[in-house]
């Protein structure tokens, strides 16, 4: 039987990433209220609980572990329905954005900017038919989001389904963030600037991140045949290295909205995220290591040769 990536290194891992909050906080966000300090250790901490659950078995029930953990809620939804309707509140908060609040410099357009097209990517992914696709039909944006919801053929392929309270967890979660994210930097703007400007890093970034998520998300589409259920070894890009190279290219893009925003409770976000991502990748690799008698077990979880 393969072996698991040993808890120790995971453990270490997780505690990197959390220490990696006090060099972020020194000089490089506005300095916090009060509240906006409890705000962002909470999201931190919530954020973190769910990726620690994942390791011990309690998984959020979508994708390949849908059926992983027993539970008595049996109310589910189709996965491409479910996976639609949970970024579309989180995308129009990012819409209205524009129209509620008009006015701010230059870093807030770009955080509105960033965590729109962040959350349309997605809607786009599990939208929009593989063949063919351009900048063009990329740019039309909701309309023909709408009229091809129940076209078939789309970027992600999903073969099952999603269970109700994960629906609900997750859309909830993803409104709450885009919300949160616009609104604290609403109060962070009386506050005095960071001493070092990050944004232009963080736009850099913030489209490595989102380019590299949507290519991975590309060839895992790649990999089903339509209609089929079966679950392949995933090949081509940083598949070769890892086993969620589209968690490392997100995590890299949260980092990016974080370094354009500068505030605590974005890069506590981005800390929690990663946290979360971290676990679901270390439990997906040990999945894809119990079903394949091939998987190459040098391949990591989800940074290239380390972890």
């Amino acid at each position: 039987m393969c072996c698991s990536l040993d808890s120790s290194k995971l453990e270490l891992l997780l505690l990197s990433i959390l220490a990696m909050s006090i060099p972020m906080a020194l000089g490089i966000v506005s300095p916090p209220s009060l509240a906006l300090t409890a705000a962002s250790v909470l999201a931190l901490i919530s954020l973190s609980i769910l990726g620690v659950l994942e390791t011990r078995g309690i998984h959020m029930k979508y994708s390949k572990f849908f059926n992983a953990s027993s539970s008595s809620f049996s109310s589910k939804v189709p996965s491409r329905v479910g996976m639609f309707l949970l970024y579309t509140p989180a995308f129009l908060v990012g819409v209205a954005s524009f129209w509620l609040f008009p006015d701010g410099d230059l870093r807030f357009l770009l955080l509105k900017s960033a965590i729109t097209i962040h959350f349309f990517k997605r809607i786009f992914e599990v939208s929009f038919p593989v063949p063919g696709f351009s900048l063009l039909s990329f740019l039309l944006c909701f309309n023909v989001i709408v009229e091809q919801i129940l076209q078939v053929g789309f970027i992600h392929k999903y073969s099952g389904d999603m269970a109700l309270d994960t629906f609900i967890i997750i859309s909830v979660s993803y409104f709450f963030l885009s919300l949160s994210l616009i609104y604290t930097h609403i109060l962070n703007q009386q506050l005095p600037e960071p001493s070092i400007d990050l944004k232009y890093p963080g736009i850099v970034l913030f489209l490595v991140g989102i380019g590299g998520n949507f290519y991975h998300h590309y060839l895992l589409s790649k990999l089903r045949a339509k209609g089929g259920r079966d679950y392949k070894i995933p090949k081509g890009g940083l598949f070769e290295l890892v086993v969620c190279p589209h968690y490392l290219f997100e995590i890299l893009g949260f980092l990016g909205i974080s370094l354009i925003s500068q505030t605590l409770y974005s890069f506590s976000v981005t800390l929690g995220s990663a946290v979360y991502l971290v676990c679901r990748s270390y439990v997906t690799r040990r999945w894809y290591m119990s079903k394949f008698e091939d998987f190459p077990r040098e391949t990591r979880a989800i940074i290239p040769y380390v972890f």
